[in-house]
């Protein structure tokens, strides 16, 4: 079989066409038109003082600093640009701040997808009284 009909992820990585270099050497209008309608629309509406604030924090963040002190935020609702890659951002999910490192393949998602806000449950026995048949359990 040759290379040309290979399947899965070899080589370098792209993002509809262009590489990690040529996206983070891409202006911010340049990106906005590359990412799904939804991010984009986020975009083009104007992000917040807050997500601004994050975007240069992150920008001008060195990747080895943020991988032992990474960088905290409440913004799940920021979408992934190239200059956050290979950072670290501790994101909140309600309770705590998790790590989230991120990786070239999360470009064009959210930062709270990443870090769910809801665990699942696990069931145990029911307890003493908690059900019709334990009413007549002897406690000894």
């Amino acid at each position: 079989m040759s290379s040309e009909y290979r399947t899965g992820r070899e080589g370098e990585f792209t993002y509809r066409g262009h590489t990690l270099d040529e996206l983070q050497a891409m202006s911010l209008e340049d990106i906005t038109a590359l990412l799904p309608a939804r991010q984009r629309r986020t975009i083009e509406r104007g992000l917040t003082t807050e997500q601004q604030k994050l975007r240069e924090t992150v920008r001008d963040a060195d990747p080895q600093k943020t991988a032992n002190d990474p960088i905290r935020t409440h913004l799940r609702d920021m979408p992934i640009l190239p200059s956050f890659v290979e950072k670290t951002i501790a994101v909140y999910n309600g309770q705590s701040f998790e790590r989230v490192r991120i990786e070239p393949e999360m470009i064009g998602h959210y930062l709270g997808e990443f870090q769910l806000t809801r665990t699942s449950v696990e069931h145990g026995q029911a307890g003493i009284g908690a059900t019709r048949s334990s009413k007549f359990v002897p406690l000894k």
